[in-house]
């Protein structure tokens, strides 16, 4: 089995779906995959659910594109990790989630038990994890050079990416934003986060910088969002605002923002694009 974050289907190896006599269903919405098999190009056009377990305590069931495969019997990719709500953790590269109220921590095999061969790979082959001078693309270095073509582009619009940005909010539009709350409900009331004395200044100068700026403004509202201050990576500190009590009042919109990997697999392959599709 693989956890790959890479991948936008969980995948369940052909061959494992047929020894197992798991009962498959016809994909609804079939398409074509290159990536995953050694050869030309392969029509995903069936799924099925895959139950499976590690250790005593995770026990799960996911649901899979079947597909011939040399990489593993399982692979789990971006959907289980978004139904799992995963974290990551690169440098242990460990898998952490909740199941059934427990914390489960996914970890690696030792090195003494890990075989990086593949179920369909021939034995000589087995262990090899470099690829051939044939299969590689040679590429330059990076460079922060425009090219001569672009300059003229940039030039024309660079009032659009700015250094830094202008002072003041962007200029009134036909249509303004507003949040539209759920009829009946009566507005949640939260304590405010406690704060030291370090992380209170710090809090107190971003707002008055954005205020300077003309980025915010003091509101005439008589309720509020508590904001809290969270470390960054290097050592500054970002504001952060908690609207999860607002937003489970909030009325959600009918045409919620696709997913990014679907949007993805819908577009594999095209070449030529319409207004209707941007739309």
């Amino acid at each position: 089995m693989i956890i790959d974050g890479g991948s936008c289907t969980n995948v369940a190896f052909t061959t494992l779906v047929s020894n197992l006599s798991f009962p498959t269903q016809d994909h609804l919405n079939p398409y074509k995959l290159r990536w995953l098999n050694k050869g030309s190009e392969v029509r995903v056009d069936k799924k099925c659910i895959v139950s499976f377990s590690i250790g005593k305590v995770y026990k799960d069931e996911v649901i899979c594109d079947v597909v011939p495969m040399d990489a593993c019997h399982l692979l789990l990719g971006r959907p289980w990790e978004f139904d799992r709500n995963t974290t990551h953790q690169g440098m242990d590269n460990t898998y952490s989630f909740k199941h059934n109220g427990m914390k489960v921590t996914l970890t690696p095999l030792p090195p003494n038990q890990r075989n990086y061969g593949s179920p369909n790979m021939p034995e000589e082959l087995n262990g090899v994890l470099f690829l051939s001078e044939s299969a590689m693309e040679v590429q330059k270095e990076e460079s922060n050079e425009v090219p001569a073509e672009v300059k003229p582009l940039i030039q024309k619009y660079k009032d659009v990416f700015p250094a830094e940005l202008p002072s003041g909010l962007p200029p009134l539009r036909g249509i303004e934003y507003h949040i539209d709350l759920v009829p009946g409900f009566v507005l949640p009331k939260r304590p405010a986060y406690r704060c030291d004395r370090t992380t209170t200044r710090e809090l107190q100068c971003q707002i008055e910088e954005l205020m300077a700026k003309g980025f915010v403004r003091e509101s005439l509202s008589p309720s509020a969002v508590p904001a809290l201050l969270v470390p960054k990576k290097d050592g500054t500190w970002r504001m952060c605002t908690d609207s999860r009590a607002i937003n489970n009042i909030t009325f959600k919109y009918s045409f919620p923002i696709p997913r990014l990997d679907n949007m993805l697999d819908e577009l594999s392959g095209a070449t030529v694009f319409s207004k209707i599709d941007l739309k």
